[in-house]
């Protein structure tokens, strides 16, 4: 009898993936058809080289994310396809560590970011948010509240967490600016990054050789070289992403309060459980699971050695990419996904990563979205798009999504 062979199954075809210009918080569709299609693909991105392997289901999701068989070190050193034109990491980088050095370096700072941290932040958080919405009202509308709320709050607050000196604080926040911002091409946000990177050096140096150093994250960054925990350089790789980090904190709430401005059944909805922390949490909690935080897929994963995933074999030295966003519309994990159930319980989202790489200022982001909403609503309890809901302006082509302008009246 002749045995039958099988052929092996064929790997799917590559899609290219070139994010669309969406105007408004819609999912991408793209991805939606990616999700569709089936729980492994493989896409192109604009940039890089080659393809890649992107995982969209939640469970799959978070099985690459916890496996140290899929490395981020790797990528470092090869041209992965990708969104990003330009791809520079620098040494010491955490975002591409992987173990034992990630946990070493977070280890450094991972004071700074706890709930006990942050439960002491609030107050001075809120000092710093008042002033802010105190301008707005005497301002008077029209407001752009990217411009007077939603940017300089975060920008504010995590010079707070990492120590920079109030005489710095101004020109620290006009590089960061440049280098979050759409304007200005490339050339600007290469010269703030020098600036910055530079100041970063400068003030880790300072605080390595002075123990009267004002405290944060750089002092501690600054006594961990000085104790040999960390180089300089690792250190400086650490500080510069953590000291941009209110950006992505920026355009989400921008774009959990375009939502609110909306429908305003949900706006409806959450002034009702404002006074009511629980509520008002998993109120907050449903909207960091629908809205779409970026575009595409954020930092690939390289497999280390033969996986199987999802039904398929990724071969060693593969890139992987997961969608966070794909794994919170997963309807295996989350009932009617695309719709927004402000009481969803549970709602174990993936939108600050999963495994060790979980975002490390997850808490703060927390904490800031919190007050940020909280405070709006409960001082302008008007408020309102100033301007049609299809002629407020969104970003283009960056990688994270949402309004360029949010103008209000109230």
């Amino acid at each position: 009898m002749t045995q039958e062979i099988t052929a092996p199954t064929p790997p799917p075809p590559v899609r290219e993936w070139v994010p669309p210009e969406i105007d408004g918080p819609g999912f991408d569709p793209v991805l939606a058809e990616l999700m569709h299609e089936a729980p492994l693909t493989r896409i192109s991105l604009p940039h890089g080289e080659g393809w890649a392997w992107l995982a969209t289901r939640y469970e799959d999701v978070r099985a690459v994310t916890n496996d140290p068989r899929f490395g981020r070190a790797e990528v470092t050193r090869r041209q992965i396809t990708r969104l990003a034109p330009h791809f520079k990491p620098r040494p010491g980088s955490l975002a591409f560590a992987d173990q034992p050095d990630h946990n070493r370096l977070r280890r450094a700072f991972a004071g700074a970011f706890t709930v006990g941290a942050m439960r002491r932040l609030r107050p001075r958080a809120q000092e710093l948010l008042d002033p802010l919405v105190g301008d707005l009202l005497a301002q008077g509308p029209p407001a752009d509240l990217i411009a007077t709320v939603l940017e300089p709050f975060p920008l504010a607050l995590v010079s707070e967490v990492m120590g920079v000196p109030e005489p710095d604080r101004e020109r620290v926040h006009a590089w960061t600016r440049q280098i979050i911002s759409t304007s200005g091409g490339a050339e600007a946000a290469e010269r703030a990054k020098a600036g910055l990177y530079g100041w970063i050096t400068d003030t880790i140096r300072a605080r390595r050789e002075d123990t009267s150093a004002e405290g944060g994250v750089l002092a501690m960054l600054g006594a961990a070289v000085g104790r040999g925990e960390l180089s300089e350089e690792e250190a400086i790789g650490v500080a510069g992403p953590l000291q941009i980090g209110g950006e992505a904190v920026t355009h989400n709430c921008g774009q959990m309060l375009f939502l609110l401005l909306t429908r305003p059944e949900l706006m409806d909805r959450l002034r009702e459980v404002l006074d009511r922390p629980a509520k008002r949490d998993a109120a907050l909690e449903e909207l960091l699971r629908w809205i779409p935080h970026r575009s595409t897929v954020g930092l690939a994963r390289i497999a280390l050695e033969d996986v199987e995933l999802a039904g398929r074999t990724i071969a060693a030295g593969e890139p992987v990419y997961v969608s966070y966003l794909a794994a919170n519309r997963d309807p295996e994990i989350f009932p009617d996904p695309d719709g927004i159930d402000l009481a969803r319980d549970p709602n174990p989202h993936l939108a600050f990563g999963n495994g060790p790489h979980f975002c490390t200022g997850a808490v703060l982001a927390r904490l800031q979205t919190e007050l940020l909403v909280t405070t709006l609503l409960e001082r302008l309890p008007g408020l309102r798009l100033a301007v049609p809901a299809d002629q407020v302006p969104w970003r283009r082509r960056t990688m994270i999504r949402g309004p360029q302008a949010l103008p209000v009246a109230w």
